[in-house]
């Protein structure tokens, strides 16, 4: 990809790292990164040789939030015409974040920096979050704007702290650090400035070790579980039990077991 591109993308091993681009804004989400976010994750979606994706930024920031130019525009428009062109800009934002979020392949955050509102959102629409000890930092201080959390956060910053913690992130919209966030699971692991990339691709390659089929599978279903009683995660898992029994990973893995106990009891 050129370097000018609004989202860089890079792979290794079967993981892909997707940086976000415009490090002179802290990588604040515009329309046309979006779309050229959107565009990367179809893609990955579809290409079975890719195992796990890295979400990361460029520069001093992870994601600063909402574009400020778009905040301006929206301000200076007919206010006969912000209702809708709101409704339907907030369409793209939830298409993204569902893109991320039911990606079939373990997705990973390496917040290198401020990660804020829909920054923040972001990172949390990853399966894992590693964090720089030095200058991760997360903030959601949609309300301080008079807005609500329009990322994602509401759905996935309670399931990440518990429904009281995530109502006083939000209400008061102030500043977790990276140690704070690893104690409220907001981030699952902290590294060294220099090794937040080399972590998150240990990770990756880490999680997406095992069959490819079972973890789409399992995934598709823990994503949904809260929402779910245990008769219905019990179906899913069965019928994703079912599809595995035919999966080649499967097949290969029971008969090399099978071998090895027929080679043990020589």
């Amino acid at each position: 990809m050129s370097e000018s591109s609004l989202i860089q993308y890079s792979e290794n091993n079967g993981v892909v790292t997707l940086t976000l681009n415009r490090p002179e804004k802290r990588n604040a989400m515009s329309d046309a990164m979006r779309a050229e976010l959107v565009q990367h994750l179809q893609a990955i979606r579809t290409n079975r040789s890719i195992r796990a994706l890295i979400v990361t930024g460029n520069g001093k920031g992870f994601c600063a939030g909402g574009d400020i130019a778009g905040m301006k525009t929206r301000m200076e428009a007919d206010p006969a015409t912000v209702g809708f062109n709101g409704w339907e800009r907030q369409q793209g934002v939830h298409y993204a974040a569902s893109l991320l979020l039911n990606l079939p392949i373990p997705t990973i955050a390496a917040v290198n920096g401020a990660a804020a509102g829909l920054g923040a959102d972001l990172a949390l629409s990853c399966d894992f979050v590693v964090a720089s000890r030095q200058y991760a930092h997360f903030t959601w201080a949609y309300i301080a704007r008079g807005l609500v959390p329009d990322g994602g956060g509401m759905y996935f910053l309670p399931r990440r702290v518990g429904l009281g913690r995530a109502k006083a992130l939000i209400f008061s919209g102030r500043r977790v650090s990276a140690e704070e966030a690893l104690q409220l699971g907001i981030a699952d692991q902290l590294c060294n400035a220099d090794d937040l990339l080399g972590t998150a691709q240990a990770m990756a390659e880490e999680m997406s070790s095992g069959s490819r089929t079972a973890i789409a599978l399992t995934k598709s279903i823990i994503n949904k579980s809260y929402e779910m009683s245990e008769h219905q995660v019990f179906a899913e898992g069965s019928k994703a039990q079912g599809i595995c029994y035919t999966s080649h990973e499967h097949r290969a893995s029971v008969q090399a077991f099978l071998d090895r106990a027929q080679e043990a009891a020589k």
